[in-house]
């Protein structure tokens, strides 16, 4: 396959960027410039930034080797810049797949002139579209990672960690587990290194959402249940808070939500009854009227009603979930 246009590379970038519920913004002057510059805003408003040095993922060349993909690092000059103020990562692109290969910058930030290149397993970053992120442990020990676009954010936060010490054979194989969603007892992290138990840790949290957000999504078919609105810009929402007590990552405590209805339904201003239908919380109503915030109300309330609900019943909201949920938020259901 011959190497994308580098606009399209670029939007793939933003593109995966958006789909991990992050805003970007690109900075670069030129679609073709190494490294592209660009403004990260996470979902807690915090602005991050990245220098992202990017090609296309081809195959290799290599009649023996059929699975053997690469990137092909054209353009710039040894050794690579890093981002004084920032993130800065090395990542390969497959469109046919539209996944991502993360790769050990501090590996190739030196070469020999010429254009140099950074293999991997095509078949371990394929792994990717099921698990979030994938693992390829090559014969140095160097570690390549597969990308699904909505971790792509996830991996640029947590790549030099990732790539240190995903190398070592104990945290790898961990590594492999968590991401499969395998259990993993205390017992079995707690010989790791302190920084090495923190990104077994850190990967098992990113798995276990990102694969609850993939659920959600699919179940909705990617439109929020209230509007029914699509547009990429729809959240997956817990019933049941993270961290309160029964809390789950089933798709049944899940809700697709659009970001205004996701913040309303986090703040309590909303809620879901046992009926399936979203409600407007009274006490909060009052609330923003005695401070002279409720314009939009009218407009607002008007999407509230029996929410759309997934095709498959399995995956309808569980209302021991709903129930909870609203004890949780003190809200007296009507």
């Amino acid at each position: 396959m011959p190497a994308l246009p580098a606009r399209s590379l670029v939007n793939a970038i933003l593109s995966a960027i958006d789909a991990s519920g992050c805003g970007a913004a690109y900075l670069s002057s030129r679609m073709r410039e190494h490294p592209r510059r660009i403004a990260i805003t996470l979902p807690d408003n915090r602005s991050i930034s990245v220098w992202v040095y990017a090609w296309t993922l081809t195959h290799g060349g290599r009649t023996s080797l059929p699975h053997e993909y690469r990137i092909q690092m054209t353009s710039v000059s040894s050794p690579l810049g890093l981002n004084p103020n920032g993130e800065t990562v090395l990542i390969g692109y497959e469109p046919d797949l539209r996944l991502f290969a993360g790769f050990d910058l501090s590996r190739h930030r030196t070469f020999t002139t010429g254009s140099p290149s950074v293999q991997v397993d095509i078949n371990v970053v394929r792994q990717a579209i099921q698990l979030g992120l994938s693992f390829d442990r090559k014969s140095n020990q160097e570690i390549a990672v597969g990308i699904r676009p909505d971790h792509l954010v996830d991996y640029i936060l947590n790549a030099t960690e990732l790539h240190r010490f995903g190398r070592f054979t104990d945290t790898f194989r961990i590594l492999n587990r968590v991401v499969n969603l395998e259990d993993v007892s205390e017992g079995e992290i707690q010989p790791l290194a302190i920084p090495r138990r923190r990104i077994v840790e850190t990967v098992s949290r990113l798995s276990r959402s990102g694969n609850f957000r993939q659920c959600v999504m699919n179940a909705y078919g990617n439109r929020c249940s209230v509007t029914r609105a699509q547009l990429r810009l729809v959240d997956a929402a817990h019933i049941l808070p993270v961290g309160s007590p029964g809390s789950s990552d089933d798709v049944r405590n899940g809700l697709a939500l659009s970001p205004t209805y996701h913040r309303a339904y986090d703040a309590g201003l909303i809620y879901l009854n046992t009926n399936y239908e979203m409600r407007i919380n009274s006490e909060r109503v009052t609330e923003l009227r005695s401070l002279n915030l409720e314009g939009g109300l009218r407009g607002f309330q008007s999407h509230l009603g029996r929410i759309n609900l997934p095709p498959d019943r399995q995956q309808w909201p569980n209302t021991a979930f709903i129930r909870q949920a609203n004890r949780y938020r003190n809200i007296q259901t009507s």
